[in-house]
Order: C-alpha cells, then structure tokens, then sequence
C-alpha cells in the first residue's frame, strides 16, 4: 500500500469549502482590526499601486541609473505585462469570484478605496507588484528585498482596504511568481 493510499481522500468540494470559510475568516479579522495609523497608509498605498504606477515610477528611475538597472526595469515591465494580461484577461473572467462585501455600517469606512468593478480573484495589483520585484530583484540584487517588501504591503493593503480576500492575494502572488519566472526564463533561452 503506497503513502498516498493511506491518506484520507477529502472530496475536492470540502477542501474548496474549507478553504473559502478560512478566506472569509481571515478577511472579517483584518476587517474588524483597529489600525487607524496603517489605515491612511495603506490606503495610499493601494491607490498608487493602481495600474501598475509604483512599479512604472521605480521602473523610470531605474532606467535612469545605467545599463543594468535599465535592463531589469525592462524585465519587470515585461512582467507585469505578462501578470496583468493573465490576472485581468483571464483570472478574473474565468474564476468570476465576487469582491468582498463591505457592510454599511463598517467600522472603519475611512480605510476602504473604491470597489473595483472586476471580478476579485485573483489580486492583479499583488500580481504585478509580485511580478515586477521578482523579475526585477535577480537583475539587480540590491533591489530585491526592498521591491519583494513593497509587493508584500501592497498585497496586504488590498485585503486591509476591503477590495480583496487574502486568498485572491495569495494566487496574484503566486501568478506574478510565475509571470516573472516565464519573462525571466525566455530572456535567459533568447540571450543563451
């Protein structure tokens, strides 16, 4: 009897369950946690993360400082490209996910920005964000930790601000993973 015969089989249908009530739980957590000093913060944040303005900035000033830096803002570009066709084109018209409610009576109205009309899963802006910092940070070493933080935090301000469910970050991120590993991939193959 192999190792995977002794395993219990849980129906994919609980397992899709499971996992949607712990989504939801930890959403409603985030939701109902005073944090009035992160609340400005990251709802900024999330606002200039919006089209992909944060990493086009950072993209533009790499551009300026050299070959190198120039090469990887070129990669990173490319790669939210690849991440934000994928998220927007094709996550969100097949998985259809609704966004989260917001009740009226929040408790914390002044941490939201406005909902996005699209569907919530997966995140595109933790897509791109994840996307351009890991095909930016093996370019340019120096960047990775700082632009692998600022994809991390505007993940999170996206569950924090109300338009997300944390599982629809985590799948951006794992979606932008793999957009920048596909751009770096066929860069190494057309340079090899």
């Amino acid at each position: 009897m192999s190792e995977s015969d002794r395993l219990p089989k849980l129906p994919t249908s609980h397992l899709v369950r499971d996992l949607a009530t712990m989504d939801q739980a930890l959403y409603e957590t985030v939701t109902v946690t005073r944090t009035p000093t992160l609340d400005s913060a990251l709802r900024r944040l999330s606002a200039a993360a919006d089209h992909s303005k944060l990493s086009f900035g950072v993209a533009a000033g790499l551009a300026l400082c050299g070959r190198r830096p120039r090469r990887a803002a070129v990669l990173g570009v490319a790669a939210i490209g690849v991440a934000s066709a994928t998220a927007n084109l094709l996550g969100k018209k097949l998985v259809r996910r609704p966004r989260p409610h917001r009740a009226e009576d929040s408790p914390f109205p002044g941490r939201h920005v406005p909902m996005p009309q699209s569907a919530s899963f997966p995140s595109g802006h933790t897509a791109s964000a994840v996307a351009f910092a890991a095909a930016v940070g093996p370019s340019l070493p120096v960047s990775a930790v700082p632009l692998g933080l600022l994809a991390c935090a505007v993940g999170y301000s996206r569950v924090h601000t109300g338009v997300h469910y944390p599982g629809d970050v985590v799948a951006g991120a794992l979606l932008g993973t793999g957009s920048a590993a596909l751009v770096l991939a066929l860069t190494a193959r057309k340079d090899g």
